[in-house]
């Protein structure tokens, strides 16, 4: 499936939002800046930040008001993966089709590097002034992404991850381990967009909630499937780490085809849950059913 129009603008979007907000000439000292400039920029898929872009045209937002948000998240992603390759923990040496920053920097720069990433997107909802000047929305924007990448979200994730490994683990283990590693942040992508409109019906705000954690769990399926199917070249890192460090994934408990058929079963959940925004929706199902059929 490719990109529509619009997520294709938002995607050009976010690259000119990050390369403003990584300006060289803000960081001393340069290695530190270069270092943090090469995890992020001209290279990655965008979804989260075309999630937040998505969700917030859907819900009639500025499209200006939603770059910090947009950026915020993809500088926690990019964080993470900084800290996630390092030798401590899963110890990659290629991520996006490039050496790992660690690699490149040394592990010192990387570790600093992503913290510096992680400050700087709530540096970004704090003070940037494309978010407006309501405190009320800075505080609901803050919330949301301290809670979706702190202990009880992706690093929380990422620690029970680590703890599963050659552990023997089953479903409803294996769901909470990447509810808060991987979904927790795209949930969480839905939310920033939603943080602008607190005047959606209740209703509206459980819909788009729901549709954040089953994307988020449909999107984690499929980046384990790619694991097994697809190759290093395609997916710009080690294909088959999964299974060289013993992690727990969806093929590996439930087998290949049934890991599929869940995918495809929690991908159309998610659509389901879009229909009380009628055809204001179909920009965002169409990058829904992108995340879940991609192959990379």
């Amino acid at each position: 499936m490719s990109p529509t129009v619009t997520d294709r603008s938002h995607r050009e979007r976010i690259e000119s939002a990050l390369d403003q907000r990584l300006s060289i000439a803000d960081f001393d000292p340069t290695t530190l800046g270069q270092a943090m400039r090469y995890a992020v920029l001209g290279h990655g898929k965008r979804m989260r930040p075309r999630l937040v872009y998505a969700i917030g045209t859907m819900l009639d937002v500025a499209i200006e008001r939603l770059d910090a948000p947009a950026c915020a998240v993809e500088l926690i992603h990019a964080y993470s993966l900084i800290h996630d390759d390092l030798p401590a923990m899963d110890d990659d040496d290629l991520r996006r089709g490039q050496p790992t920053v660690h690699i490149a920097y040394g592990e010192a720069t990387a570790i600093l590097a992503g913290d510096a990433l992680q400050a700087l997107a709530f540096e970004l909802l704090a003070s940037d002034p494309s978010i407006g000047d309501d405190p009320g929305t800075r505080a609901r924007l803050m919330a949301t992404l301290a809670h979706a990448c702190g202990p009880n979200g992706m690093v929380g994730g990422q620690a029970l991850d680590m703890a599963s490994e050659g552990q023997s683990i089953d479903l409803q283990q294996l769901k909470r381990i990447h509810d808060r590693k991987t979904g927790k942040l795209l949930r969480a992508c839905v939310l920033l967009a939603a943080a602008y409109r607190p005047d959606l019906p209740a209703e509206h705000y459980a819909a788009l909630d729901a549709f954040g954690t089953r994307i988020g769990l449909a999107f984690q399926i499929r980046d384990d499937i790619l694991d097994v199917t697809a190759s290093t070249k395609q997916l710009g890192k080690t294909q088959g780490a999964d299974q060289a460090h013993a992690k727990a994934t969806y093929p590996a408990l439930l087998g290949l085809d049934a890991a599929e058929a869940y995918a495809e079963q929690v991908s159309q959940e998610a659509l389901d849950t879009l229909q009380p925004f009628g055809t204001a929706a179909a920009p965002l199902r169409a990058l829904a059913q992108l995340m879940v059929q991609r192959n990379h």
